[in-house]
């Protein structure tokens, strides 16, 4: 193909981007261009399954919990009764202030939906605009918004690709993105403390009944959503460039890692509870000024800046409001599990994105000797109603529960991560960098440098700065991508926005 003759070069690439209709299922069209692959598909849009189950969560726990209230009222437990309220309103009101910040609804003229959010049921009309968006898309084609942008892995190579979204995927974009938020204040300002309170009442009472059994499963299930959201926004935001897929066995290990690391966490606090009630008060405390503090006192040691983006018509007193929420919902996700990110307040995105191992590995060191704490001072101090209770098992079980949530995590980022072929070095490498630092301190220091992994997956070690581009190891030098643009084959991708 001659550059310098554009009539030449336009027929070529106009025969490259047929597409024969009669073998295709979707209304595709696909294109090579300035070394990016341009992929167009208005046929198929993926459902909106992060905004359903965020509003079942939402809905099945307010019900659960409101006839748990009703049994409360009945039998004058007024304690249980108002401090089950509480956790139900206030995140049903964050809830209701997000999505109404989010959609800019104030401002325009929807009385509907604004009379919606006033009865607490704005996810509900959300969800409802978002199935009407999702159904009524691809029956008459519509023209592109914008282009986005991505690297594709496959295989360990990437191809970049540009999408054309339309009217309906973007509106479907923000719908999600809007629930993501949602499922993360649902689940740690709600659900959490909701969960915490229903199993200190059953032991308190020393019985189960089952609005109680159901509303404790409910608040678990949606706690693992919002933990597992929170995971899948860190890998978003962290490769923002690529295309990241997630597979099912990715979210298999995703979900044992933040169930187990969840329900331990939550038990070790009830039960210390139970036996030391004023100290759990002192307990939660440091744990949430620690962390609503620490990214503060790095934005105060640095001498940086508000970020001016956060909204635009906001004065520095608003946009300070806007960032304390913000921190105080980190600080909640990060008493109970680790919450993925690590904010930076003078980020543009409030989101730093480089990964820090050494602070992932000391808040799972920190957070196991933290429970171990309080799980032997309540040995130590237990009531008479463990009396039928084998407490050195129980001890023990909740550490190793504790101890396969971090196993979960090491298998995740070991061989499930959707970007492992990004990372320089893998938890094989960091095992054996230890084993070799150990070595040398009690022997001779060995000359050679220790040998590649023969995995490909993601690292555990401190490095500088991860390289953004796939490492081939058996080749010292990474492949080049733009070579990949010169193959026949023509790449069609389905999914042309990312689903939760």
């Amino acid at each position: 193909m001659e550059e310098n003759d554009p009539i030449e070069r336009e027929t070529i690439i106009e025969r490259e981007t047929i597409i024969d209709t009669e073998q295709s299922q979707h209304d595709c069209t696909a294109s090579m261009e300035n070394g990016v692959m341009l992929v167009v598909n208005h046929s198929h849009i993926q459902p909106p399954f992060s905004v359903v189950i965020a509003t079942l969560l939402y809905c099945a726990e307010f019900v659960s919990a409101s006839v748990l209230c009703s049994m409360y009222h009945k039998t004058e437990d007024t304690i249980w009764m108002g401090f089950t309220i509480t956790f139900i309103l206030v995140p049903a009101v964050l809830i209701q202030l997000t999505l109404t910040f989010i959609h800019r609804d104030l401002g325009r003229d929807r009385p509907l939906v604004l009379f919606m959010h006033l009865l607490l049921l704005g996810p509900v009309i959300r969800c409802f605009e978002a199935l009407v968006v999702y159904f009524r898309s691809g029956k008459k084609e519509e023209p592109y918004v914008t282009i986005s942008r991505k690297i594709s892995l496959k295989k360990g190579h990437g191809t970049p690709m540009e999408w054309e979204i339309g009217h309906s995927e973007r509106k479907l974009a923000a719908h999600r993105n809007a629930f993501k938020r949602t499922a993360v204040i649902q689940a740690f300002l709600g659900s959490t403390p909701q969960l915490t309170l229903q199993l200190y009442a059953t032991i308190q009472e020393k019985y189960m009944f089952y609005p109680r059994l159901i509303l404790m499963i409910i608040t678990l299930v949606s706690i693992t959503y919002g933990a597992l959201v929170c995971s899948i926004l860190a890998i978003q935001i962290r490769y923002d460039d690529y295309k990241v897929r997630v597979r099912p066995a990715a979210y298999l290990c995703m979900i044992l890692w933040r169930v187990l690391e969840i329900a331990s966490r939550i038990t070790c606090l009830v039960l210390f509870s139970t036996a030391l009630t004023y100290w759990v008060v002192l307990v939660g405390l440091g744990n949430l000024l620690f962390f609503f503090f620490l990214p503060w006192v790095a934005f105060w040691a640095g001498k940086g800046s508000l970020p001016e983006n956060v909204e635009k018509n906001f004065s520095k007193v608003g946009t300070t409001v806007v960032l304390c929420m913000f921190t105080f919902l980190y600080a909640c996700i990060n008493v109970f599990c680790w919450s993925a990110v690590q904010l930076d307040l003078a980020h543009r995105e409030l989101i730093e994105k480089k990964q820090r191992w050494g602070r992932l590995a000391a808040y799972y060191c920190g957070r196991f000797v933290e429970n171990f704490f309080l799980i032997t001072l309540w040995y130590f101090y237990k009531s008479d109603f463990y009396e039928y209770v084998c407490a050195p098992l129980l001890v023990v079980q909740l550490l190793i529960c504790y101890s396969l949530a971090v196993l979960f995590m090491l298998l995740f980022y070991q061989f499930c991560h959707p970007c492992r072929r990004l990372f320089k070095y893998n938890v094989h490498d960091c095992l054996h960098c230890v084993c070799c630092r150990k070595g040398r301190r009690g022997g001779r220091r060995r000359q050679t440098e220790p040998p590649l992994s023969y995995s490909t997956t993601a690292t555990m070690v401190l490095v500088p700065e991860e390289p953004l581009e796939p490492l081939d190891h058996q080749n010292t030098q990474p492949p080049d991508i733009t070579s990949q643009l010169g193959e026949r084959e023509t790449a069609i991708v389905d999914d042309t926005m990312d689903a939760a």
